[in-house]
Order: structure tokens, then C-alpha cells, then sequence
């Protein structure tokens, strides 16, 4: 796969110069160069097909070029060990679960397949890899998961003090080894700042081979497609319910909970390659910078907000240069195909009880803002497909303040909780950033 910079399309790279890098030279974010288009028919093979068995197919189509065929199997075999089922709440309502992975959250499989990428790199070049990282919340429990006691890797996850659940931070926070977690006296926007810094610090890359698990790195976004495919495809009608023009009777549309919208780029690029899907919802919550743009045309980046579905509180979404990219920075191109949404935390809270009450299924907070975005958008002659993107009980305060006898907690969540924090405390600078790199 040759990908380019969306800050200049001339300088093509190969994918593995894309993956260490995360961030081009200029700044900008890798993007495919092409992508496959398949026929329907493409799609309609694959329905009853693994999960994994559809990771294998997906790898083959973009990465033959990348590596081996034993190599691919390996990475689809190592990263996709676990389902994404798909609960219908009614006829034309599904949700799709992703939160079954270690630890309880859709990012679970973009950071096991970059585990097993870089895992084949480093095996092959012998080379050790910094992976630097922020995250709100989900990113960095499946990073530091995924990349636990991986030879030859070393891992920074930069998170906000007092913004991040308390069982998200002890998911990341508790492990040890290779895996350091520097608490920053700031904003989840300012250890995104912090990330894009190191990587344009001399010092920094001198000393160290550094990489980002981000969802600016492209390795994050291709297995992200992958559950999408294995969801759209399996809501495909049987041949025979097909229209003469190859269009499905009841079409699927998309709401995704988003917050740095590498999870809806993921699908964008799914539908890209030809995945039936009419439309795309971008729910947000109070943080809806993007919303505004796909009403108005006007892109402003703000200070987050915090909120009951802290993984969406983002006011400067990295991958909406990724969203410009692929529409060629045409606002009403985009706006055809993703409608935007907000919700507050009211709303949100509401939304939780009435599906909890009305069908028995207890949704987390960032669901239920994807959940009310399907309810607002979805047309009856239509099939809404609902991104659940974590574990309810990953948000135990906010479920239990409203269902105190809904919530059942996994084993390994409490196992989790009782380990022991461990974090070095940083200002949002990037010389206490560097400071610690360097001296680690």
C-alpha cells in the first residue's frame, strides 16, 4: 500500500514508513492512495464469514505488498481473537458491540493488530520502538494492553489528570514493564498538542525510534474498517432481496459515536472500497465542532468540554483533516454523506434509562449518544447500525446514579480496579515531556 500526506499528495510512502512515522514529516495525517472498489457481490460473500476470517481477506486485499501471506495470518490471528456481535434492539435497530476485546472497548482491535504489526517490524528489523500516545480514556487501556511485555517496544500514554474514568485510568496505569503513564496537568487536546510535539522534536527523535498508536496512525484506522465490513455484510439481504440495480431494500445507516473521529474515518474508508451503506451519523456530544461543520460549513476548533462520554470530549479532532481529505475539502460533498448530531449529558442520561426500561439493554454513555443520533436520523423504511463502542460497566458512576441494580461488572474490570496506580505527574510542556523520555 503507497499512502500520502494530506498535506501534500506528491510524496507517496510505503506503509511501514507510514506506521513509524504516525505523523508525516509536514504534519499532516497518511491516507491510502487508492483503495479497492468491489461489487456487491463482494460483500455478499462474505456474510457468513469470522470476524477474523474477514480481517485475513481485508489484509490481503490492501497489504499484499506490506507482508508475507504468513505474516498477514499471523496479524489477523493475534488481533481479532474475539467477536463483534450484533444485538437488534428491534427490526430496524442494531447495535454492533465491540467492547468484547481485554479491555472492554472497540479500540481494542486497532491496538492489538498495531501490537502485531509492529511486533513482525520489530522482529524483522531488530530495532527498538517508542510508542508516544494520548488518550481520553479507551486508547490508552488498549494500547498499553495490546502492547504489554512486547519485546522491543516501549510505551508513553500521555492522559489528562482527573479527566479519564477512574477504571480506564487503572487499566493503563496499572501495568508496569515497558508501559509508562505520564498524567498531564492539562486537557486531552493538550496531550494530543504534546504527541505532535515530541514527534517534531529533534532531540527526541535523535534519541528514540518513536511512533504513535493514536488514531492518526493509519495501522489503528485499516483494522478499525474491518468490523464495519463484518457488521454491513452481515446485515446484507440474500441475493434474491437485491434490487435489479445491486442496491439493498432496507439500507444501512451508520451512527458513530465520535470524539477524534478515527472510528467514523474507519468507516468512510470501509464505504470507500464499496461497503453498502447509505449514510453516516456523527454523534457527538456537547463537543460538536464537527456537527457545526456539516451544518454550516464552518470548521471551529474549541477548548473540550467535559461530559458524562469523556472519550468524545474533543474540541480539535485530529482525524477531520482525514474527513477534508477524502471530500477534497468540499463541505457539501461530505455533508451528503454524514449527517451530525450533538447531545448533552441530559439527554444522554435519559437515553440510557429509556433503552434500559423499554428493551432490557444497558447502553454506556458514548452509545447512547451513537443510540439517540440512529433514533434522530434513521428513516423508517431504513436500518440504523449503532457503533457500541464501550462496556457499561467501564462507566460505573454515571450507570449505576440511574440503574443502581442494572450494571454487572466483568471479572477482569475488578481485578483492574484493585491494582495499584502508577503515573508520573507532568505540566502540558514539552520539556517535561522530553524530560522524561530522555532520561527513561
Amino acid at each position: 500500500m503507497k499512502l500520502y500526506s494530506t498535506r501534500n499528495k506528491e510524496e507517496k510512502v510505503d506503509f511501514r514508513t507510514a506506521v513509524m512515522r504516525g505523523l508525516a514529516p509536514d504534519g499532516g495525517l497518511y491516507m491510502p492512495e487508492s483503495l479497492p472498489l468491489m461489487p456487491l457481490s463482494f460483500w455478499q460473500a462474505l456474510r457468513e464469514r469470522s470476524i477474523t476470517s474477514k480481517a485475513r481477506i481485508v489484509f490481503d486485499l490492501l497489504l499484499a505488498d506490506d507482508f508475507t501471506d504468513a505474516e498477514r495470518d499471523e496479524i489477523a490471528g493475534r488481533a481479532f481473537t474475539f467477536d463483534a456481535p450484533l444485538v437488534s434492539l428491534d427490526e430496524r435497530t442494531h447495535i454492533l458491540e465491540l467492547f468484547h476485546g481485554p479491555t472492554l472497548a472497540f479500540k481494542d482491535f486497532g491496538a492489538r493488530t498495531m501490537a502485531a504489526m509492529m511486533s513482525v517490524f520489530a522482529r524483522k528489523e531488530g530495532e527498538t520502538i517508542t510508542i508516544v500516545t494520548a488518550t481520553s480514556g479507551d486508547t490508552g487501556a488498549a494500547v498499553a494492553q495490546g502492547f504489554h511485555n512486547a519485546p522491543g517496544v516501549e510505551v508513553y500514554v500521555l492522559y489528562p489528570s482527573g479527566q479519564v474514568s477512574p477504571l480506564q485510568e487503572k487499566q493503563f496505569t496499572t501495568l508496569g514493564g515497558n508501559i509508562t503513564a505520564l498524567e498531564v496537568d492539562g486537557t486531552f487536546d493538550d496531550c494530543q498538542r504534546l504527541v505532535k510535539a515530541c514527534f517534531a522534536d529533534e532531540r527526541i527523535c535523535n534519541a528514540r525510534q518513536l511512533t504513535t498508536a493514536n488514531s492518526i496512525n493509519i495501522a489503528r484506522l485499516l483494522p478499525q474498517m474491518i468490523y464495519y465490513i463484518h457488521a454491513v455484510a452481515g446485515m446484507l439481504p440474500e441475493g434474491k432481496s437485491v434490487s435489479a440495480q445491486g442496491e439493498m431494500t432496507r439500507p444501512v445507516v451508520c451512527s458513530v459515536p465520535s470524539g477524534n473521529f478515527g472510528n467514523l474515518t474507519a468507516g468512510l474508508l470501509a464505504h470507500r472500497m464499496g461497503l453498502p451503506v447509505s449514510r453516516f451519523i456523527a454523534a457527538t456530544n456537547v463537543n460538536h465542532v464537527v456537527p457545526d461543520y456539516l451544518s454550516d460549513g464552518n470548521f471551529h476548533p474549541k477548548s473540550s468540554l467535559r461530559t458524562i462520554s469523556n472519550a468524545m470530549d474533543v474540541g480539535n479532532p485530529s482525524n477531520f483533516d482525514r474527513m477534508l481529505d477524502l471530500y477534497g475539502n468540499d463541505h457539501q460533498a461530505m455533508a451528503r454523506d454524514i449527517l451530525g448530531a450533538w447531545f448533552d449529558d441530559r439527554q444522554t442520561r435519559q437515553a440510557i434509562t429509556e433503552v434500559w426500561e423499554q428493551y432490557g439493554y444497558l447502553m454506556d454513555p458514548h452509545t447512547a449518544v451513537g443510540y439517540l443520533g440512529c433514533r434522530e436520523h434513521t428513516a423508517d423504511n431504513e436500518q440504523g447500525l449503532i457503533l457500541a463502542t464501550a462496556h457499561p460497566a467501564k462507566f460505573p458512576e454515571t450507570i449505576t446514579s440511574l440503574l443502581p441494580d442494572a450494571l454487572v461488572t466483568p471479572g477482569q474490570l475488578l481485578q483492574v480496579a484493585a491494582g495499584k496506580k502508577q503515573s508520573i505527574p507532568v505540566e502540558a510542556s514539552l520539556d517535561a515531556v522530553r524530560d522524561v523520555l530522555l532520561e527513561n
